[in-house]
Parts: structure tokens; sequence; C-alpha cells
């Protein structure tokens, strides 16, 4: 290694753009004294990541206890990353009772729809992914560390 690493924290500008090159990232989540962590796909649409789940105790967790952390990471190296911690509220995407409802659910499903066009279709590839979710993005951290000069 040539050059010695530097760390620094990413802009907002530079946190939303790796936000929105990705689509894969980690939902950390507790209830009680249990924190949970799991891979998630997602998409960013203005302030909120959409993403889908299947049934199971971590819906019952994040019904119960709806404040989350998302991670982000991009490596290149050991010392060449990038890495974006999101805080938020997760809410659950129900299907639809009223016309604003059905907005929502639809609106859900078209940004999916963007990272995997048979999304909620009987082409599904992961059919058993029918819970949709959103993630309000209340905070956002990025920190990044390369040994390139800047």
């Amino acid at each position: 290694m040539n050059e010695k690493p530097h760390f620094r924290h990413l802009t907002d500008e530079e946190t939303i753009a790796l936000v929105k090159r990705n689509s894969h990232g980690r939902l950390a989540f507790s209830f009680r004294n249990r924190v949970d962590l799991e891979p998630i796909h997602y998409v960013y649409d203005d302030g909120w990541l959409f993403g889908r789940t299947g049934a199971g105790t971590k819906l019952t967790t994040l019904q119960r206890s709806p404040w989350v952390a998302f991670e982000i990471d991009e490596v290149d190296g050991l010392y060449e990353w990038r890495s974006v911690v999101l805080k938020g509220t997760v809410y659950l995407v129900e299907e639809a009772a009223t016309e604003k409802g059905a907005a929502l659910r639809d609106h859900a499903i078209a940004q999916l729809r963007r990272l995997v066009p048979e999304a909620f279709t009987d082409a599904d590839p992961a059919p058993h992914l029918n819970v949709l979710l959103r993630i309000h993005i209340d905070e956002k951290h990025g920190r990044m560390a390369t040994t390139r000069k800047e």
C-alpha cells in the first residue's frame, strides 16, 4: 500500500447517490433484548426506501417496534469503501381499503418493479415476498475510506 488511508464523512449528496445506485442492504431492527439483521432489496424514492418481505416473525417484531436502521456498503478493498446508515420508521403497505391506500400500494409496487419488473405478477421470481414495506429516512450518515488522493 503506497498511501495511508484517510477517512471522511460523505456529504448528503454523496450519501443519497450511494443509496440510489444500490438496491441491496441490511435491515436492522430490535425488540426487547434481541437485535436482528436481515438482507433486503430496496428501491429509493424521494426520502423513502421501498422493499418487500415474506410473512414471519420479522413482521411481528416490526409491527411492535417499527424503528429500524438500514446499512448499504460499497467495498472495493480494505481501505477503499463507502458505507451509509439510514435510520427511520418502517411502515407496512397494507391491502388497500381506501382510494388513498390503493394509490400508495400501486406506487410501492411500481417502485419495486423498477428493480424486479415481474414483481407482484404471475411471473414473479419471488412470490413469497408478498408483504410491501416502506421506510421513511429520518437520519442518514455516510462514511468512506480511501488511499487515493481526493
